[in-house]
């Protein structure tokens, strides 16, 4: 597969990676503009513990710490979700699982802000837990 006809047509898995990133973004305004609001002129700055007087996190609200840590745990899990879908894509083994795989992962990673936002326990860990499966899913799938 030459790099050409990759991105001639993508794959599913490649367009939902694609929307899992522009997810990403969304969540970046989400998490900054409040965080903007609450810190003010801070936010300027290094962001230095001895600057700041704490942590980032820590300055926050609740609400926005939450969505600071959604934020975080979203990079986390974009980097084995992109991994999978590299993978999956290259090795020419996209199939109907893979697909509705790499798609489970973009819906758990949508319902994981407001289920982390809200606090809703102990569903937030169960959405995170469909999305991080799904990734290992499609990881295994691209070996057999």
């Amino acid at each position: 597969m030459t790099y050409r006809v990759l991105f001639d047509h993508m794959t599913p898995e490649l367009t939902a990676l694609t929307l899992a990133a522009l997810l990403q973004v969304v969540q970046f305004v989400l998490m900054s503009v409040p965080a903007n609001r609450e810190l003010g002129a801070k936010t300027m700055t290094a962001r230095d513990r001895s600057k700041l007087g704490g942590s980032m996190e820590d300055l926050l609200s609740d609400k926005t710490a939450r969505l600071y840590r959604a934020l975080n745990n979203h990079f986390e899990g974009l980097i084995l979700f992109t991994i999978a879908c590299v993978v999956v894509t290259l090795a020419d083994q996209s199939t109907p699982l893979t697909v509705a795989c790499a798609y489970a992962y973009l819906i758990a990673r949508i319902l994981y802000v407001p289920a982390y936002y809200f606090g809703l326990a102990p569903w937030r860990s169960v959405i995170w837990m469909v999305g991080f499966g799904a990734t290992i899913l499609m990881l295994i799938a691209a070996l057999i």
